[in-house]
């Protein structure tokens, strides 16, 4: 049996207002990675190149791409999430909290402009420079803030109604993740060895919250997952206990980062080492057996149907939701499974890590769809739904593949034109398949723009329902 994850159930106007607030920004903070990517191409044209203020404007502007495309991006969705799991209360809190989101992501769109050494620390690249600095400070601050109001008023968890608690306990149970990863990067800024500069004081400083915070990003991909099964008729055979259980399998693992904190001194080999193996052993604990459960859960819609069983419940989108979740559990599979394989510092590390990020985009991209005639914006066409989730999942698999192929080959991450050394077919077939899917994957995400934008000025209106996740069956 699988949960409902009606984790809405006040259905309070200001949390809906405010969510739809949150979700507006989101897909603006996908726009404007979008944006930087023509920027990007253009400051690498010729003669228009010459028009841009910075030599170095190419490798500025890939950061802030990157933050906008992960970091505000997901935080967006999750305070989006948090504004419908909390009861009535707090609103200029919960406003506040987005005001200082969207000041924070106006100042990091500004920083590519201004002088400064782009740095691609991992967790979240940086630039710098003062505007980059003041806008990472900004978003953080409004982020935590609307975490901290989530955790402050949420709504029950009530472990008598375990159907109910799943989705509750994985929203909120995000938040305090998000906090602690806060935490941990204030303790890193404060012990962080003084001799460090540059890329290496950066790497430290993000390294122990980077990690944490990914936990947070998984507990609201399984939470989609869940809810997206919920809606597309997907049947799971797994009761509501089991799955709070690896819900809390998941969120664990970030108070274990907190007592590395304890234990090693940041910045040495014992402290990195730790959120190396807490990632590599608490990564998949909860996604690998909801995940599978899922994917057992459509094929079997899909015998169901060829037979001619009712499926459940009626909802426009089912078709289209359930391929955006199964493509979103086969890149994390993916994903996770080529961390077993790294060896070196080749391009089989991008694969991994990206193959689990651009599955919680999948994911959040097809909630996002879903959720937005219930929050007063319309709904998005079946065909182009579909359409997204099949052009994006299709293309960053391909992507993928293509890295780990290549890094299967030599090729060394974080390298670019003649300093890849692709010399030989393999390598070169590897990387083109990498260029062609990154292509297909591009196509996929401007879909998924115009389907939220059509939905949004009400060219695809259908009628709408409830405020409801729906229920995943019995």
């Amino acid at each position: 049996m699988t949960p409902s994850l009606d984790t809405i159930a006040s259905n309070h106007d200001s949390g809906q207002r405010l969510a739809r607030a949150w979700i507006l920004t989101a897909v603006a903070a996908l726009l404007a990675s979008g944006l930087f990517v023509l920027l990007i191409i253009a400051s690498r044209a010729p003669v228009v190149g010459e028009l841009f203020p910075l030599q170095n404007f190419f490798h500025l502007a890939i950061v802030v791409h990157v933050d906008f495309s992960v970091l505000v991006w997901f935080g967006a969705i999750a305070a989006a999430l948090w504004s419908l799991n909390t009861r009535e209360g707090m609103a200029r809190t919960g406003w506040l909290a987005l005001g200082l989101v969207l000041i924070g992501s106006v100042l990091l769109s500004i920083a590519p402009f201004h002088p400064g050494e782009a740095i691609m620390s991992n967790y979240v690249p940086v630039l710098d420079n003062g505007w980059f600095t003041a806008g990472l400070l900004v978003f953080a601050t409004g982020l935590v803030i609307a975490a901290l109001r989530q955790m402050l008023i949420p709504l029950p968890v009530d472990l008598n109604d375990p159907a109910r608690a799943v989705g509750r306990f994985g929203i909120q149970s995000a938040a305090i993740i998000i906090v602690l990863s806060a935490g941990a990067l204030l303790w890193s800024w404060l012990a962080v060895p003084e001799f460090l500069a540059g890329p290496s004081y950066y790497e430290v400083l993000f390294w122990g919250g980077g990690h944490i915070l990914q936990f947070a990003w998984v507990q609201l991909m399984l939470v989609a997952w869940l809810w997206l099964a919920a809606a597309s008729g997907v049947r799971i055979a797994l009761r509501p206990k089991w799955l709070l259980l690896l819900l809390l399998a998941n969120f664990l693992p970030a108070f274990l980062g907190v007592w590395a904190y304890l234990q090693f001194e940041v910045g040495s080999p014992a402290h990195r080492n730790f959120f190396v193996w807490l990632m590599a052993a608490g990564g998949g604990l909860a996604a690998g057996p909801i995940g599978l459960a899922l994917l057992h859960g459509a094929w079997r819609h899909g015998r169901e149907s060829d037979v001619s069983i009712p499926a459940v419940p009626a909802e426009p989108l089912a078709g289209p939701l359930r391929a955006g979740l199964v493509w979103s559990v086969v890149l994390f599979g993916v994903g996770g499974m080529l961390g077993f394989f790294i060896e070196a510092s080749n391009t089989i590390v991008p694969a991994h890590y990206h193959g689990c990020i651009v599955a919680i985009t999948l994911a959040f991209m097809v909630l996002t769809l879903h959720l937005s005639p219930q929050l007063g914006l319309g709904r998005a066409g079946p065909r182009i739904t579909r359409a997204v989730a099949w052009t994006y999942g299709t293309g960053q698999l391909l992507h993928i593949a293509g890295l780990a192929w290549s890094g299967g080959h030599g090729v060394q991450r974080k390298t670019a034109g003649a300093a890849q050394g692709l010399e030989g077919m393999a390598q070169v077939a590897g990387m083109s398949a990498m260029a062609l899917g990154g292509l297909i994957a591009i196509v996929g995400g401007v879909l998924f723009l115009v389907a939220f934008g059509r939905a949004f000025v009400g060219r695809d209106r259908l009628p709408e329902r409830p405020l409801t996740s729906g229920g995943v069956g019995a």
